[in-house]
């Protein structure tokens, strides 16, 4: 990082300007600390660029209902491990009973007709035309016991595979719908990440490549990416990146993480995090020009290692000050000294 040392100072015939001035608002006349000014330099050139991510299971499922019922019980809590077939959570199915006694009652009636409709025509006292109908209301009304099992078994919600209950989004005595969330489950096993990438960052990049990427900001590991989606969001116009991890295993569910994509550094321009300056949602740099410090609202990217990404706002040309403390816009500065070629 280039970075140039800076002398604050007001000089005489600045402080005789500010007394005659237009009566804006100015520093008073003060001995000012030395500060650093640091030249913004392009991007990371031994790195890239890095595109915030998020750390998934490559199979998770949200489990819902296909009927409309309260919630009898639920066996699981957060984090549990469950194996395929788990019974997760009940739905009351009194009516579904009540239905399904009644249907089998008429069921067994209308069997009990259709033997002797079956005996009758054996002996000629009875038509086909009388058989044939029977039959098929003995057919109906089989359908509708078959369904209504169906629906009682849908009241008995299980996991589809082993994994570990993401969350639970219902309680005991809730009522439910069609299509409702109730739980959510995840393998464990397999892991991804998925990231919103641009037209430029996805450039060069395919199927089968492996990337770098960090979570927590302190593990480091690499994955392998499976699928790159065209940009078709209709707001960022971004596409989708999904990298299986290939190493570590086990990574927290749900952490934030960061891809290296390779070959974008050149286009990047950075600054270090100990420049910024935050006033409420604002950031803001401030830039030595005319013997001024100039504060400049800029808009940044991730910090990684201490540098940040700018995505607008600043010039590669201009000098952005560092560490610029209780620095005022507007504010007199004196630069001296050579140029550091160190980080």
């Amino acid at each position: 990082m280039k970075t140039l040392l800076a002398t604050l100072a007001l000089s005489g015939a600045l402080l005789g300007t500010l007394a005659c001035g237009d009566g804006a608002s100015r520093p008073e006349a003060r001995t000012l600390p030395r500060v650093a000014v640091t030249l913004a330099a392009t991007g990371m050139p031994e790195q890239g660029d890095w595109v915030a991510a998020t750390l998934q299971s490559t199979r998770t499922a949200t489990i819902a209902t296909r009927m409309a019922a309260q919630v009898k019980r639920v066996y699981v809590e957060e984090g549990q491990r469950v194996a395929a077939g788990t019974l997760l959570l009940s739905l009351n199915d009194q009516d579904l009973q009540g239905q399904l006694k009644a249907a089998e009652t008429g069921l067994a009636t209308l069997e009990t007709q259709r033997h002797r409709i079956v005996a009758l025509q054996a002996e000629h006292a009875a038509t086909q035309a009388e058989r044939d109908q029977i039959e098929a209301q003995v057919a109906q009304a089989q359908a509708g016991v078959t369904a209504l099992k169906a629906n009682i078994a849908y009241t008995q919600i299980r996991a589809p595979f082993s994994g570990v209950v993401q969350s639970r989004k219902v309680n005991e005595g809730d009522f439910v719908g069609p299509g409702m969330p109730l739980l959510e489950i995840y393998a464990d096993g397999e892991q991804e990440l998925v990231a919103s990438v641009s037209a430029r960052e996805s450039q060069g990049l395919k199927v089968g490549q492996t990337l770098e990427f960090t979570t927590d900001g302190t593990q480091d590991g690499e994955a392998r990416i499976t699928a790159l989606a065209p940009g078709g969001d209709p707001w960022s116009h971004k596409g989708t990146l999904r990298a299986r991890v290939v190493k570590p295993k086990g990574l927290r569910q749900g952490s934030f993480a960061r891809i290296l994509i390779p070959g974008l550094a050149s286009e990047t321009l950075t600054v270090p995090e100990s420049a910024l300056v935050k006033r409420g949602e604002l950031t803001g740099v401030f830039v030595a020009k005319n013997g001024q410090a100039e504060l400049r609202w800029i808009s940044v990217g991730d910090a990684v290692n201490g540098v940040v990404p700018v995505r607008a706002g600043l010039l590669p040309t201009e000098q952005v000050i560092d560490h610029p403390g209780a620095l005022l816009d507007g504010q007199p500065i004196q630069v001296s000294g050579g140029v550091n070629h160190g980080n």
